[in-house]
């Protein structure tokens, strides 16, 4: 399928100072891409973006200045902080990557999410947005390795919003290695923040990176 030019789009990282924040940072920075860092504070939006080589700010300015906003901040905040961006958010793609998940004993496992998956929380919070989902499984670590050219990976990029998904997925497809791949309406968004647990089980295991790959497409 033939996926949009998003070149000239300006991307929000909000979280963007952790690690898969600033990994995709990293990549898209080097793909050609106008990035932004927010952070609670403007201070240290801007310093995580000077690593990186992105611009930086507190996540208000920085979700109001993007045409695309990645989600990439821990779970337990998820809720609060897109509840007080909604005015900022309007009409913008957002791009939910978080993960609802918990670890005990036994090893991770996914959190029972009310709404039904962290993106169905998002696009419950925010009516007025186009909400997606996607980049649950790339590994924050070989984001981050300027000695990893190329990531042997495909983003499962879930959207009601079959344009908005769209523009997901040629974002993904523009870091070396990578591909975005539709895989179904939000509502399928569950499951898929769910296999991380099994990916961090698989590295553990193996003391690997695993991502996912998906055949004959």
């Amino acid at each position: 399928m033939d996926l949009p030019d998003v070149s000239a789009l300006t991307v929000a990282i909000l979280g963007g100072t952790g690690d898969q924040g600033r990994g995709l940072a990293l990549r898209l920075v080097k793909a050609g891409q106008r990035v932004l860092i927010g952070s609670r504070t403007a201070e240290r939006g801007r310093a995580a973006g000077a690593e990186v080589g992105a611009e930086g700010g507190d996540n208000a300015s920085v979700a109001a200045a993007a045409d695309v906003v990645i989600v990439a901040v821990p779970w337990a905040g998820h809720a609060e902080l897109l509840a007080e961006l909604r005015a900022e958010l309007v009409g913008k793609i957002v791009v939910d990557c978080v993960n609802p998940l918990g670890f005990d004993k036994q090893g991770p496992y996914a959190l029972a999410v009310e709404e039904g998956s962290a993106a169905q929380q998002a696009a419950a919070l925010l009516p007025e947005s186009r909400v997606t989902a996607a980049f649950h499984h790339v590994s924050a670590p070989l984001l981050l390795d300027p000695e990893v050219a190329s990531l042997d990976i495909d983003v499962l990029v879930l959207g009601d919003d079959r344009e908005a998904a769209a523009v997901v997925q040629a974002l993904a497809a523009r870091i070396p290695g990578m591909r975005g791949i539709w895989a179904g309406r939000l509502r399928n968004a569950h499951q898929v923040e769910a296999l991380t647990a099994n990916l961090i089980a698989i590295n553990k295991r193996y003391k690997a990176h695993a991502g996912v790959r998906v055949t004959d497409v």
